[in-house]
């Protein structure tokens, strides 16, 4: 969030309520609204989400491995083992791709994403690897919510230049010029 510049209790263009007329943008994890213009300790905000996505990613891949290791313990046997590694593969590939195209479009059907859930909770891994390299590019999410709050301040506009003028004013003038032919 931006710092204000005004002194408490001076007249400001924003309402009484504290925010501007028009659409609001969606925050961001992390980063709240300093996605919008990239201000209030965006940059620091992005390069600690890349670490920490990429550092809770190690710790989790050692968890894995402490795992791993107690069921060689156990001696459940290798059919066992093997099955639990091909499951958290799968599960981590499936939960990236589903984490990021969440970055990129909003889902279609969201019961669908939410039977998925447990899925992407197996493959956590999976899910902060998407989160760790797409905080490379932009925050994760920032392209998506982007255009829609662009889309959305676009209507807001639009509806807003549309409404000036007396609208009885311009049915009548209509009416006058196709009668007069």
């Amino acid at each position: 969030m931006s710092e204000n510049s005004e002194a408490p209790g001076t007249p400001s263009a924003t309402p009484s309520g504290g925010t501007a007329p028009g659409p609001q943008p969606e925050s961001l994890r992390f980063f709240g609204t300093t996605w919008v213009d990239h201000d209030g300790g965006y940059g620091l905000r992005r390069a600690g989400a890349t670490i920490g996505s990429l550092a809770a990613a190690v710790a989790a891949c050692f968890i894995l491995r402490f795992a791993y290791q107690g069921l060689e313990i156990a001696e459940v046997g290798s059919l066992v083992g093997m099955l639990v590694v091909l499951m958290f593969a799968i599960c981590s590939a499936i939960a990236f791709r589903k984490t990021w195209e969440g970055f990129v479009r909003r889902p279609v059907d969201p019961s669908q994403d939410d039977r998925l859930r447990g899925l992407k909770s197996i493959g956590f891994v999976g899910s902060l690897l998407a989160y760790f390299f797409r905080s490379f590019q932009e925050a994760p999410g920032e392209k998506l919510r982007r255009t829609e709050y662009e889309t959305a301040l676009a209507q807001y506009a639009k509806r807003r230049s549309s409404r000036t003028g007396n609208p009885a004013a311009r049915k009548s003038a209509k009416g006058k010029r196709s009668g007069r032919r």
